[in-house]
């Protein structure tokens, strides 16, 4: 397994590009599955969810073409297959999201219980909940999900006993080709929500209030081809405020909705953080001592829990005593010993961190266990004396595009550590070939 070697101290500098976002596109590409003709989505991060759902839907018949770097054309008009390999459909969490979509376009659906990163139980009771009430019976056996109706799914009204991003955007999906009225009451509201609404309305679907708490889709006959845009990724940018926030320096974040990042640059203004405003593009700035804060993780347009590793690794150098509460998962606290390698100086007890700051971290061999948690690896090296060792990267390389070539960008000291292949492994490798 590749890793990251990086040599910390130094602070940030320059411009970077936030790729499209990772949340709106792991739903977007599902979706293309109840449309009749091509879609052309513009603004696909590359990163390895992205291709594995691309994978899943070939597998499945669908055609696909890269037009360009970041735009690719989707045609699944000849799907048939409502099945992909389970091995594929298991590694990655957005594989539920094939539910709603095979259940829309063929009433029924069979799909592997989905992956992903692991911090806490993630049921799919809500998501089950919705497909119950617009008429789809399912079942969950041997690591698989059966849904299926009798005579096609039609529209209902769904109360959300929590919000749930997940279910919001099944049940959307699910319901977009569903005849009637379907409302979702308690509907989630992150940008990455309104974004999927977007896109089916795009290709012909009427969906009302997404970004709101009640949502009223309107069954529609079909969908058919187009083109459409992904928004920008707010937990990349997130991501990349706080890294200037922990290393220091200066740095301009472009292709940026900074009104997505308001719940976010909001705490880190807190902090200390110099964060300015511009068309599409942020620029940020620390040069004085993180001050501390106290943190609590919220649905949308509260402080993202995607971003609560990151928030942590800058608390850790900041100045005095941060208190952090995680609202939403469970078991979201496991990178912290990853950080107290480094001397981080925090205590969890159930939802709770209490972070008392240190005045800097030292490198050592950390792991990624999750894809924000490896985000947050990475900067608690970048700002780190000596040298860190970034461990199951592929977590990493789930949500974010080209980040070491970004960070290179702006002046950090950061590679991949190639691992030598074994003899038994490159023959086996030479067979396959």
């Amino acid at each position: 397994m590749d890793k990251f070697l990086i040599r910390g101290g130094k602070p940030l500098f320059g411009e970077l590009e936030i790729s499209g976002a990772k949340n709106a596109a792991v739903a977007i590409i599902p979706a293309t599955l109840m449309v009749e003709g091509v879609c052309r989505i513009e603004n696909v991060p590359q990163i390895s969810d992205v291709t594995m759902l691309l994978n899943i839907l070939q597998e499945m018949g669908a055609s696909i073409r890269t037009v360009n770097k970041t735009t690719i054309d989707i045609d699944c008009s000849a799907v048939e297959k409502t099945t992909a390999p389970f091995e594929l459909m298991r590694k990655i969490r957005a594989s539920y999201y094939l539910i709603g979509a095979e259940l829309g376009r063929f009433g029924h659906a069979e799909v592997a219980m989905p992956g992903g990163c692991d911090f806490g139980v993630r049921p799919i009771d809500q998501h089950i909940k919705g497909f119950n009430v617009l008429g789809a019976d399912v079942q969950v056996k041997n690591g698989m999900v059966y849904a299926q109706t009798e005579n096609g799914l039609i529209g209902g009204t769904v109360y959300l006993d929590v919000v749930s991003v997940g279910a919001t955007m099944n049940i959307m999906m699910a319901a977009v080709l569903a005849p009637g009225k379907t409302t979702i009451e308690n509907a989630a509201k992150e940008p990455h929500i309104v974004d999927l609404a977007n896109f089916l309305n795009s290709m012909g679907a009427d969906i009302r209030g997404a970004g709101t708490s009640v949502i009223r889709v309107y069954g529609a006959q079909k969908l058919t081809g187009g083109f459409y845009s992904i928004i920008p990724d707010q937990i990349e940018a997130g991501t990349y405020i706080s890294a200037v926030a922990a290393t220091g320096g200066e740095v301009l974040i472009k292709n940026v909705i900074p009104k997505h990042l308001d719940c976010i640059t909001s705490k880190f203004i807190e902090m200390g953080v110099s964060i300015t405003d511009l068309d599409e593009a942020v620029l940020v700035k620390r040069d004085t001592p993180l001050k501390k804060a106290n943190v609590k993780t919220m649905p949308y347009p509260g402080f993202p829990t995607d971003m609560q590793p990151q928030v942590v690794t800058a608390l850790a150098m900041s100045e005095g005593i941060s208190i952090v509460t995680e609202s939403v998962w469970d078991s979201r606290y496991k990178y912290v010993d990853e950080l107290k390698k480094m001397g981080a100086q925090i205590q969890v007890d159930g939802k709770t961190a209490v972070i008392e700051g240190v005045k800097c971290l030292t490198g050592a061999p950390i792991a990624a266990c999750d894809l924000r948690a490896g985000a947050a690896m990475v900067i608690a090296g970048l700002c780190a004396t000596g040298e860190t060792i970034v461990e199951q990267i592929h977590y990493i390389e789930r949500g974010y595009e080209d980040i070491v070539g970004k960070l290179q960008s702006l002046g950090a000291d950061i590679d991949y550590l190639k691992t030598p292949i074994e003899p038994t492994e490159k023959s086996v490798l030479r067979a396959i070939s």
